[in-house]
């Protein structure tokens, strides 16, 4: 029931020495989440905003009772600050982060919200406070994948699962973490499918996911800690198993080994889904407005409406501006 779709090569990884060059980039980005007893989150939203737009941060966080998920940007030392914030707002004492790095601000603004959850899988009394399936350290992931016995599930959506994965990974083909206990109820069975090991961007998705499978029934089920981005950070490109790029929200797009920024990818103005060189060279392609993708999905006044939107783009870029366009992004991941 393995799932193809089209791999591009590893990215050249990023040598420590690299980081630490006079020319690395300026922005240090954080990805983190912590599932944690939160019934106060409300009244962080106006403490954590201002510290961020204090120290030049941007990005998104998202505060809900179970906890709180997030990806942000700017200085090292404002992210250290923002991150110890987060921690004495929250009462958590360790906030799961993982560090990036951007060569310009790869978010538009700042946004801290309040949810119901902050990864939304849509069921009732999925709590990974209570119960959640084995953690997998990057070092020992491809022993686990590579056993045969093991169905190995990408949990993010399709878009994201189109430009990289794990070799002979299953590709739900989601369009949002919500579908995902449909795509569970349809194509998987607790007496079946014994051993599950799952993964996502950073890690909060799988964490959710395999406490709702634990709850439907699954015995043995498996996550990869800390997510792809650990695994692309810690195991060296001559050892991975990984095919392609990470998508990441925000206007890096993608990363691959050592976390290095994908250099030939756009998104799409129209449907935002992740394009390399030869999707850009189909008829269906029109920069700013549509992709093979949605083109076909598009009236003729939606398309006006985006070339629209793009060339106001375009006239703010020339004057010097920034134009919101389509970076907006309501996901932490």
């Amino acid at each position: 029931m393995t799932q193809t779709h089209p791999i591009k090569a590893p990215a050249q990884a990023m040598t420590d020495a690299s980081l630490r060059d006079d020319a690395a980039p300026p922005f240090a980005v954080a990805a983190f989440y912590h599932f944690g007893s939160l019934p106060h989150y409300r009244d962080l939203q106006a403490p954590l905003r201002d510290a961020c737009a204090r120290l030049g941060v941007r990005g998104i966080a998202l505060l809900a009772a179970e906890g709180v998920n997030g990806t942000m940007a700017g200085t090292r030392a404002a992210m250290e600050e923002v991150l110890e914030t987060l921690r004495c707002l929250t009462g958590f004492n360790t906030i799961d982060h993982k560090w990036s790095q951007a060569r310009e601000m790869p978010f538009l603004r700042l946004k801290v919200r309040l949810k119901k959850e902050i990864v939304t899988l849509g069921v009732d009394g999925v709590d990974p406070n209570k119960q959640v399936g084995t953690y997998v350290a990057p070092e020992d992931w491809n022993a686990v994948i590579s056993d045969p016995d093991v169905i190995v599930i990408d949990t993010r959506n399709h878009e994201e699962v189109r430009i990289g994965s794990f070799a002979g990974a299953v590709d739900p083909l989601t369009r949002s973490f919500s579908e995902f206990p449909d795509y569970v109820k349809n194509n998987l069975d607790p007496a079946k499918h014994k051993k599950v090991a799952m993964f996502c961007t950073g890690g909060i998705r799988c964490e959710k996911a395999s406490s709702y499978m634990l709850q439907e029934g699954f015995s043995e089920v498996f996550h990869l800690k800390g997510g792809i981005l650990s695994y692309l950070e810690k195991i060296p490109a001559s050892e991975s198993l990984w095919q392609g790029e990470c998508f990441v929200f925000d206007r890096r797009i993608a990363l691959g080994h050592g976390l290095v920024e994908a250099a030939d990818l756009v998104l799409c103005g129209g449907c935002r889904a992740p394009l390399s060189d030869s999707e850009r060279r189909s008829a269906d392609y029109e920069e700013g407005v549509c992709c093979p993708y949605c083109a076909p999905l598009m009236t003729a006044e939606r398309k006006q409406s985006a070339r629209e939107r793009h060339r106001q783009m375009r006239l703010a870029e020339a004057r010097g501006g920034t134009h919101l366009g389509p970076w907006t992004c309501d996901s932490a991941e």
